[in-house]
């Protein structure tokens, strides 16, 4: 097992990435190393550049996997004399450069946020739990915080204003080049922790949210699914398809289901405490049930339906997303879309059928009906009856 250590910009920072061929062992290894993060967009994990991140990572890892670190040995040469220089945002439009040059003496060892701000991601995750937000959630409100705290340094979190949010927002938007829905999700963990944590009340209404680019859902075509299916040999990784495609299913979802939760006298499954804490019982197919009988006679699991390498565990979000991709590759399936694709294909592939736009949202367990009606911009039960004015002028045209 090789590990390749390259250096990236992500998020206006220099970070090293791990390049390295999936592994369960080798993951789990990773997932444990102190701050590290994984980047969807870059896909990879990373960690902000330094040598004392560098060294985490050889200490973590060079037992169990061979480290390529050729192509940073040299930019980490020069790293230890190299002062810190950060733009950090003031009120109004302008920019504040601080130079710390004793990094490591003001900040803690594991990570780039200052002793002034250290209680910070303490009370914030206090109130995180405390409020009973899911885990999902509490992570990316965490980790959006902790990049604010690394970017201001040694100025205090809770002396910000609303108008210095908004210089930093606006630094994030322009400088880092961060998504709409990577700016929506730092916004929110600030609006909470400066509304829940520090109780200033409507602190965020002054402080405008980008808007968000109107992405359709992507969706392929029953035949698609058939030819994805079909091209999946493992008993495991087809009944994880078919079943999420079947009954439309988030992927969070499909690895937390227990065994237990499939009934098939009644030929239902139950969906215990899904987004939005909320439950749900689908109905099962015929045809699926039988494949979940005979993957339940191969594999036998115990307590989780799809159990991951530790049978007390169950698969891991990441593996099945591998699954989906491989079997995307040789179906010749050209089109994106990750497993969450299947769930977007199961409700348009309903409203092509002519099923109720409301039942649909109670299938997929949506709060709010125009979660579910978005899916009428990708479905074709009307558009097939439209017929282009191209038509009416063919017989005019010279052949």
């Amino acid at each position: 097992m090789t590990i390749q250590l390259k250096a990236i910009t992500h998020r206006g920072a220099s970070c090293i990435a791990l390049y390295f061929t999936f592994q369960s062992a080798l993951q789990s290894a990773v997932r444990k190393i102190n701050g590290i993060r994984w980047s969807h967009t870059q896909k990879c994990w990373w960690l902000p550049f330094d040598k004392e991140n560098y060294l985490r990572i050889m200490q973590s890892l060079q037992n169990i996997a061979r480290i390529d670190d050729t192509s940073i040995r040299g930019m980490l040469v020069q790293q230890p004399d190299i002062s810190i220089t950060t733009r950090i945002p003031a009120a109004g439009n302008n920019t504040i450069y601080s130079k710390i040059p004793g990094l490591k003496e003001t900040a803690p060892a594991n990570s780039r946020i200052y002793e002034i701000n250290k209680e910070v991601l303490t009370k914030m995750k206090q109130q995180l739990v405390l409020k009973s937000y899911s885990p999902s959630t509490i992570r990316t409100y965490m980790n959006e915080m902790r990049a604010f705290l690394e970017a201001i340094k040694q100025h205090p979190a809770e002396g910000f204003t609303t108008e210095r949010l908004k210089g930093y927002l606006q630094y994030c938007a322009e400088n880092l080049k961060l998504s709409e829905n990577t700016l929506h999700s730092r916004i929110n963990a600030l609006k909470f922790y400066y509304e829940q944590v520090l109780n200033k009340e409507k602190f965020f209404w002054e402080i405008p949210r980008p808007k968000k680019p109107e992405i359709l859902p992507k969706v392929i075509s029953k035949e698609r699914i058939a030819d994805l299916i079909n091209s999946i040999e493992n008993v495991k990784h087809k009944t994880i398809i078919m079943l999420t495609y079947a009954c439309g299913l988030r992927v969070s979802e499909v690895v937390s289901l227990k065994v237990n939760a499939i009934d098939g006298q009644r030929r239902t499954i139950f969906i215990n405490r899904a987004k939005g804490k909320k439950d749900r019982v689908l109905s099962l197919n015929p045809n699926m049930l039988i494949m979940l009988r005979e993957y339940y006679r191969q594999y036998r699991p115990k307590y989780y339906l799809f159990e991951g390498q530790n049978k007390n565990e169950h698969l891991s979000e990441r593996s099945i997303q591998q699954v989906i991709q491989k079997a995307k590759r040789k179906a010749g399936i050209k089109q994106e879309g990750s497993m969450h694709m299947l769930r977007h294909s199961f409700a348009t592939h309903l409203l092509d059928k002519g099923i109720d736009v409301v039942f649909i949202q109670k299938l997929l367990g949506h709060n709010n009906i125009k979660t579910t009606l978005r899916y009428l911009h990708v479905t074709n039960k009307d558009l097939v009856h439209i017929i282009s004015p191209l038509e009416d002028i063919e017989a005019l045209l010279k052949k």
